[in-house]
This record gives C-alpha cells, structure tokens and sequence, in this order.
C-alpha cells in the first residue's frame, strides 16, 4: 500500500517528467548543433574535424590542438566529444525545464530568466573567446554562435509546444 502511495505522487511524477523533459530536449540541443557542425564540416571536406578539435582540446588541452590544419580527424575524440557534449546539453536541458516548471508556477519570474538564458549563452562565448583560442581559429566564432543560436532555438521550441500556458501571444 504505501509503494502505491508513492509512486503515485504528484511531486514525483512531476519531477520525473521535467528530468525527461529536460533531457529530451538537450538531446535535441545537442543534435542541432552536431548536424550544423557536421554539414559545416562536409562542406570543408573534413568529416568529423569539427568534434575532434574540440575533444582533442578537452581531452589533451588546448594546446594538443597546435596549429588546426594540421590536426588528423580522430573518431576516437570525436566520439568522446559528443558523449559530454550529450551530457552537458541534457544537464543544460534539464536546467532549463526546471526554470520554465517555475515560470509556470510564478509567471513574473519568465522575463528574468529568459534574461539568465541569454547571459549564460554569451558567457560561454566570451569563456571560449578568452580561453580558448586555438579552438576559435580553428572553427571560428560566427560558427559556434550560429550552432549554439540554433540549439536555443531548436530546445525552445521543444518547450514552446510542451508549455502552451507560457505563450505571450495568443
């Protein structure tokens, strides 16, 4: 009787529900960006480079990177790359369903983090600006901005449909 209580529990089940959801949609997050950055790679001619740069800078340091048209497209860093990049978009999406769950709740609190949103992307920018440049010279920074402009898209709407009771405009 009380494992029914429970598993029946609204705060439960509504907890479950924003984690799924906030995974859900960093997964599609996280798919955004790795098919703009592999188009923007087919389209170089260097399938993959995009992912082994930026593992092979987490993984060894920025400075194994050396100089970007020399480095050799590594499937093993790249596969390693987009497994954190998956987990960091899913912690990022489920960060976000947990601020529209309280947006739901408290609707005042919606510009405010929407204002979070957007000085947490340019953050990230400015930390690879100055921390990262001989990752930036290698994929340049319009590039990331773009993918990362498309993922907040593509995980907005994801959330725009599940969340009618946020919509502005009628």
């Amino acid at each position: 009787m009380r494992a029914e209580t429970i598993s029946s529990s609204p705060v439960l089940t509504g907890s479950r529900s924003i984690e799924a959801e906030g995974i859900a949609a960093g997964t599609i997050g996280a798919g955004v960006v790795a098919v703009w950055f592999f188009v923007l790679d087919a389209i170089a001619g260097q399938l993959f480079y995009t992912p082994t740069v930026l593992g092979t800078a987490m993984f060894h340091g920025i400075e194994a990177v050396g100089t970007p048209a020399d480095l050799e497209v590594s499937f093993e860093a790249a596969a390693m790359f987009t497994w954190v990049h998956v987990l960091v978009f899913a912690f990022i999406g489920g960060a976000a369903a947990r601020l529209i769950a309280l947006a739901e709740e408290h609707p005042n609190y919606g510009f405010g983090i929407l204002l979070l949103l957007i000085a947490f992307l340019f953050g990230f920018i400015a930390v690879a600006a100055l921390f990262a440049a001989p990752v930036l010279r290698a994929l340049t920074l319009p590039a990331i901005l773009i993918g990362n402009v498309l993922a907040a898209g593509a995980m907005g709407a994801y959330f725009w449909r599940r969340h009618p009771n946020l919509r502005i405009l009628p």
